[in-house]
């Protein structure tokens, strides 16, 4: 017996909890964004007030992420880069960060990928010798020292990473969930074992697959967006827009940038 979890774009954006939840955002850069997901989720808040005082967590904070903080809806950050690539600063995000409107938890690539892996483990921490040396102990209290039990080498100890919701677009999902990412992961399953919910958006849904990169028993939710990263690139489906997200860096701050949302808003047919 097969379980069908598709769900609408706006039934999916109302799973996020109206206050305070963690929110894992897949994808790399500029690659595989939940793009169409995270206008939903805006739509949502301009509409109803919520959600509010969102944790986002990724491994590379990106555009999306970026309208999702110029909305005001972000209290906290948690990934080891946040920005446009070869298009520049995230403009929201530098705006608030210098503002000290939101907190950033600092990270690293090794301390997000030990404290998932610890949360993947069931245990308290993960012991590394990342930030041996460095001065980034001094910023994040919750990461401590050990000794190695073994050796009586000092490793850090970094405390599991999860989250509430993980959004992660696929090329291709069937419709109990296991989903194909592509060539390039990212994060994107180990996101998927540290949310309690997985949303799964997806270029199509088809019948079934005959492998996956995320299984089924992870996910909560199916979404079928045709063209949901847009206008990040979905590779080898379609390439990044560059003019859009150039018109993005441009038009942020200013009065043209509320039109430019709606605009993306129905592009991606939300409502």
């Amino acid at each position: 017996m097969t379980t069908d979890k598709r769900l609408t774009l706006e039934a999916a954006a109302a799973l996020i909890t109206p206050e305070g939840c963690c929110l894992g955002l897949g994808g790399l850069m500029l690659y595989r964004r939940p793009m169409a997901f995270a206008l939903a989720v805006l739509a949502r808040h301009a509409g109803l007030g919520v959600p509010r005082n969102l944790t986002l967590l990724s491994f590379t904070g990106g555009l999306e992420s970026d309208i999702l903080v110029g909305a005001g809806m972000v209290a906290r950050v948690r990934s080891c880069y946040f920005g446009l690539e070869v298009f520049g600063l995230a403009p929201h995000f530098t705006t608030a960060a210098g503002e000290g409107r939101i907190e950033i938890v600092e990270e690293t690539e090794a301390s997000l990928a030990c404290g998932m892996r610890a949360a993947m483990a069931g245990v308290g921490f993960m012991p590394s010798t990342a930030w041996q040396g460095t001065d980034l102990p001094k910023l994040r209290p919750d990461v401590r020292m050990v000794l190695d039990p073994y050796t009586g080498e000092e490793l850090t100890a970094f405390p599991p990473v999860r989250c509430n919701v993980a959004v992660l677009h696929a090329l291709a999902a069937d419709p109990e969930g296991n989903a194909i990412l592509g060539g390039n992961w990212g994060v994107d399953r180990e996101l998927a074992l540290v949310a309690d919910t997985v949303i799964v958006t997806t270029e199509k849904v088809v019948p079934r697959l005959a492998k996956a990169d995320l299984i089924a028993t992870v996910v909560h939710a199916v979404v079928e967006t045709p063209g949901g990263a847009w206008p990040t690139s979905c590779h080898p489906l379609y390439p990044m827009d560059g003019l859009a997200v150039l018109r993005y860096t441009e038009t942020a701050g200013t009065e043209a940038y509320p039109g430019l949302l709606a605009e993306w808003i129905r592009h991606h047919h939300i409502s």
